[in-house]
């Protein structure tokens, strides 16, 4: 199988082409950056942006597959950029599938477009598109998972996955914040409890979204179908954020602040930023505030019947591995 992958750079992207490698497909990267790493692994790369139409292109030309993992990401940003890149560049990606002749994509979509101000507890696919959405990320990406459902036909077959909280060894976003956070002295809780939340270690993430290109290649009939995927086991948001601080050599968490300052504080900070015209993220958002007050946490159920789906990394050995990982780092 030959396979591109778009974000081939970042840390689900880089996971994803190494696994493809690994099982002996040929693998293309698009990314924005170089990455000798994965050259030497085999990978052929090509450098580019999604919002050029002429590299999307070029790099589609000849694929079976294509893994769509690139995204801007984050909750606070230029508005114009998220639709860009997530918006625009996908409808490239689309374009360019078809005019190649590519015949499947698997979209990397999340859960956060179906996010409700006040959590969920057990949702499945059946759950609407959010009414109303308070970061350009979620917003951009519900736009785009549709644009990836409606472009399913009989000649271009799609997919979308929905891993929650990717995590686990080579993540050079997540964990590398929350430690900068704990040694500034600005990590909290947010609010008194432990909201239960999904997990996805990024292999597991790697496997499902392996299995939803093999079963379109199969011909199996899951045109314009999302999937929540996840480590099947909820567990406490704080309770996970500690335990992964505590393998990377880090403390557990300490402190709380109320939900509702959170949120209050989230919104005068956004406010401050919008005036300002910063594109960094502020320290909290109200999108945020939400997100780490109230569960989060998909029934699974239809990535295991209809895509043969099982983790295959179970939490506590994924924090074996990532303590392990921080320790090599570290020396």
């Amino acid at each position: 199988m030959k396979a591109l992958v778009t974000g081939g750079g970042g840390f689900l992207g880089s996971a994803l082409a190494r696994a493809l490698l690994a099982r002996g497909d040929e693998v293309r990267v698009l990314a924005r950056g170089a990455y000798p790493e994965l050259q030497a692994l085999g990978a052929a790369t090509i450098q580019g942006d999604l919002r050029d139409p002429a590299a999307v292109a070029e790099a589609c030309s000849g694929i079976d597959v294509v893994f769509h993992t690139a995204a801007k990401a984050g909750g606070w940003g230029d508005p114009a950029e998220y639709e860009a890149i997530n918006v625009h560049g996908t409808r490239n990606v689309i374009d360019g599938c078809r005019a190649a002749g590519v015949p499947s994509l698997v979209y990397t979509s999340t859960p956060s477009v179906v996010h409700q101000r006040h959590g969920i507890e057990g949702g499945d696919e059946s759950l609407p598109y959010a009414q109303h959405f308070e970061a350009h990320y979620p917003r951009t990406k519900a736009a785009t998972e549709k644009l990836v459902r409606d472009a399913s036909d009989d000649a271009l077959r799609t997919v979308s996955i929905r891993p929650h909280f990717i995590w686990g060894p080579g993540d050079r976003h997540l964990l590398p914040r929350l430690l900068d956070r704990q040694r500034s002295g600005r990590l909290r809780r947010v609010g008194k409890g432990d909201p239960l939340t999904d997990t996805c270690y990024v292999d597991n993430c790697v496997h499902a979204h392996l299995l939803a290109a093999d079963r379109l290649r199969a011909g199996a009939d899951l045109g314009g179908r999302v999937y929540f995927v996840s480590d099947g086991a909820p567990i406490g948001l704080w309770t996970m954020a500690s335990r992964m601080l505590q393998a990377a050599g880090g403390e557990p968490i300490e402190g709380t602040v109320p939900a509702w300052l959170a949120r209050a504080a989230g919104a005068a900070l956004e406010a401050t930023w919008w005036l300002l015209r910063r594109q960094d993220e502020p320290l909290m958002t109200r999108f945020g505030a939400s997100q780490l007050s109230h569960a989060q946490w998909f029934d699974i159920g239809a990535a295991r019947r209809d895509l043969g789906y099982e983790p295959l990394v179970s939490v506590e050995e994924g924090l074996r591995r990532l303590q392990a990982w921080s320790e090599r780092e570290a020396r």
